[in-house]
């Protein structure tokens, strides 16, 4: 698994992660069993970051049953977001995510869609005093709140800033993506499928001739390999609860990240369909 550096510590983390928006909000226990084969998909890669959120529902519950078991001991990179207004509430919320992640600490907490954000980031400033969360970010996930985003991570202490990105998405290539190594914040990707509309965009259509020279054997392989070959991109969390989307997924031919040329033949070929 190839892994980029967090800016604010020197950390390795491996660039391919999940998101559970969706694919982890179930109820049934029949549901959950392959979830739990997608972290072993997971752990086998050598991936490490689970994204989730109060917004997903049952998703942080669902993620605190399943990996707390021994198979999971120290295996993930644990991330999710406070999400409502007013410093208490934020602080009742988080708490309560704590609880159902099963966690002590926390490695990321996010500030989700800058909800009420210059509230909730003199909490987690405090919290990361304290040690109970390792690192502080922001999200959102349009391409009209990119300059915010850069605006915030340009005058705050802010250690990852998550926003969408993709090949059919490219809006972040044009200043965020490098105000952020500019600033020395870790990029964490949402949307790297856009919710699905990417492989609708591509059904029933064969990958291109060339696409052996990115060594992509998949359309999501092809959508990933596109955005993990920009070096300001530290981290893309595919959702899914699939595990053999799950496999392909963290199963990427590292070694032939698509160069610059290439890149600005996958976004053409793309933008030609």
């Amino acid at each position: 698994m190839l892994k980029r550096i967090i800016p604010s510590t020197g950390e390795e983390i491996p660039v391919i992660g999940l998101g559970t928006w969706k694919c982890f909000d179930v109820e049934l226990q029949e549901e959950k069993q392959p979830l739990t084969e997608v972290l072993r998909q997971m752990k086998h890669a050598g991936a490490t970051l689970i994204d989730s959120s109060p917004m997903y529902r049952n998703s942080e519950a669902v993620i605190g049953e399943l990996t707390d078991k021994p198979q999971f001991d120290d295996c993930f990179f644990y991330a999710t977001k406070v999400w409502t207004t007013g410093k208490e509430e934020g602080i009742e919320q988080m708490e309560s995510s704590f609880k159902k992640m099963r966690r002590t600490s926390m490695d990321l907490m996010q500030i989700h869609n800058l909800t009420d954000w210059k509230t909730h980031l003199k909490t987690l400033r405090n919290w990361k005093e304290q040690g109970k969360i390792r690192y502080i970010g922001i999200t959102d996930y349009r391409d009209s709140m990119h300059e915010e985003l850069e605006e915030i991570i340009s005058t705050e202490s802010i250690h990852f800033v998550q926003f969408n990105y993709s090949v059919f998405s490219r809006n972040a290539e044009k200043r965020l993506l490098k105000a952020s190594a500019d600033h020395g914040v870790a990029t964490l990707i949402n949307r790297p499928f856009g919710e699905g509309k990417s492989f609708a965009s591509v059904a029933g259509k064969q990958l291109p001739e060339w696409a052996p020279e990115i060594g992509a054997t998949s359309w999501s392989q092809f959508f990933l390999m596109y955005i993990i070959s920009h070096p300001d991109v530290t981290v893309v969390i595919p959702a899914t609860s699939n595990p053999a989307h799950a496999a392909t997924n963290f199963d990427l031919p590292f070694d032939r990240l698509p160069s610059e040329e290439l890149r600005r033949k996958m976004a053409e070929y793309v933008d030609s369909m």
